[in-house]
């Protein structure tokens, strides 16, 4: 049975990546958790799914062999002319489920073998956005090395690779992102930016403010508002994020 969420007020609920937020009249994000709100709260309800048990234990073929990061077996497979792009029940590919394992040596070999870099599963999640909101900078590197789209629009939230790590504070695979062409001004279908995602839903801390940096630096617009007509600027003061204030102010934001 899943979490149980009674709050008896305010405007909205919205499932992010890593948590159910509940927004208030104010525009303030809370994690909620089983009638209990707080800033930045641990994980909820992810819309991101990693294979479970049952699922990696009846995997079989190239499934299988990413899940065990079995390189060997994955090149035999693909010699042998097994579909490198087969999903499983949720949509997944090989190459994703090497993505969320963090199998490193089989994402090569899929991506070597001509694996789809750029499928997305059931719920629009591509194997650049599984690797970014894992912190895998490494495997978000290669990917788009070996063609991956930092563009593409992904998610239910309608969002990018880029939007997925700012929320969560991946600072690295942020300018790596930033690296490769990701654009920076994408609005998701909450009316939010990597920025504002950063700000809104990040815990002000030292990764959202190298996070919010690495955006400011790369020429992200700091007067794109959000739906109520929030600024970024805004935005970080009225969540008291005092260090992200002071670098706005100084690129010249205005609330």
């Amino acid at each position: 049975m899943g979490p149980m969420i009674s709050w008896a007020r305010g405007s909205v609920v919205v499932a992010s990546l890593a948590a159910v937020w509940w927004l208030d009249a104010d525009g303030a994000a809370w994690a909620v958790s089983s009638g209990v709100g707080a800033w930045a709260s641990a994980p909820l309800l992810l819309a991101q799914l990693a294979p479970g048990t049952a699922e990696l234990a009846a995997y079989r073929g190239l499934h299988a062999a990413a899940a065990r990061d079995d390189v060997a077996e994955i090149e035999q497979l693909a010699a042998s002319g097994a579909d490198l792009n087969a999903r499983d029940g949720h949509g997944r590919t090989a190459l994703m489920v090497a993505a969320h394992r963090g199998a490193h040596a089989a994402a090569a070999a899929l991506i070597a073998a001509g694996a789809d870099l750029n499928a997305l599963d059931h719920d629009r999640y591509d194997v650049l956005t599984i690797a970014a909101v894992r912190d895998d900078e490494a495997l978000v590197r290669a990917a788009i090395a070996a063609g991956a789209d930092p563009g593409l629009t992904t998610s239910p939230y309608a969002g990018t690779a880029l939007i997925a790590a700012a929320h969560l504070g991946h600072d690295g695979v942020v300018r790596a992102l930033i690296e490769g062409g990701t654009p920076l001004d994408h609005i998701n279908n909450l009316g939010w930016t990597a920025l504002i995602e950063a700000i809104v839903l990040g815990d002000g801390g030292p990764r959202h403010l190298a996070t919010v940096e690495a955006l400011v630096e790369a020429g992200a617009k700091l007067d794109l508002a959000d739906r109520s007509g929030a600024t970024p600027l805004g935005l970080a003061r009225r969540r008291g994020h005092d260090a992200i204030v002071d670098l706005l102010e100084g690129a010249g934001a205005t609330p």
